[in-house]
């Protein structure tokens, strides 16, 4: 019979690094390859109030709230992966032309199996954040679905400097839900 594994020892000693990670977002190749931060989105289970006649009872309640997930890139000097999430938000938001939202819908990674114009899903896609281990190799993964971006930083340009500090820009994606992987792809 095996036992609880809340009750177990942890058996590897090894403490996780905030450096070990990679990153792939389908739809933005250019901003994966420059990642410099990522976070691993944190998760709320809302609560039910049980009244009783002398205190409220707190219980577990029915809907999970996840946290943004963020990402931090340095900027290329083309503008190539910035104009990547500037290009998705502008076909998602308020294109100027019809031509950006088919764009937008012909960049279609989500499900690949579909290429057309008519996917429904074609504003979305598909992310996976690999935590590396102490050796730098894949030790679990977090599979991000159904993501979209909702805010991009803006770049201060200031010519009074005196020391180069190379652009970093930030993106927060919503996203429909994300699970969290082993090494070989099984369910945590």
């Amino acid at each position: 019979m095996a036992g609880n594994p809340c009750l177990e020892q942890v058996s590897n000693r090894n403490f996780l690094s905030p450096v070990g990670f990679k990153l792939k977002i389908n739809k933005c190749p250019k901003v994966d390859f420059l990642s410099v931060g990522a976070n691993l989105p944190g998760i709320t289970l809302g609560t039910a109030l049980q009244p009783t006649y002398l205190k409220d009872i707190d219980l577990p309640g029915d809907k999970l709230v996840y946290d943004d997930f963020r990402v931090n890139f340095i900027v290329d000097e083309d503008l190539q992966n910035y104009s990547e999430i500037y290009n998705w938000m502008i076909g998602l938001g308020y294109p100027d032309s019809q031509k950006q939202f088919i764009d937008l819908r012909q960049d279609d990674d989500y499900y690949p199996q579909i290429g057309d114009r008519e996917n429904p899903h074609a504003e979305f896609s598909d992310g996976t954040l690999e935590i590396l281990n102490s050796n730098l190799r894949g030790q679990a993964y977090v599979k991000l679905e159904g993501l979209f971006p909702v805010a991009l930083s803006s770049l201060d340009f200031d010519a009074t400097q005196t020391d180069i500090s190379y652009f970093t820009a930030s993106v927060t994606f919503k996203y429909k839900i994300f699970k969290l992987l082993d090494k070989n792809f099984t369910e945590l």
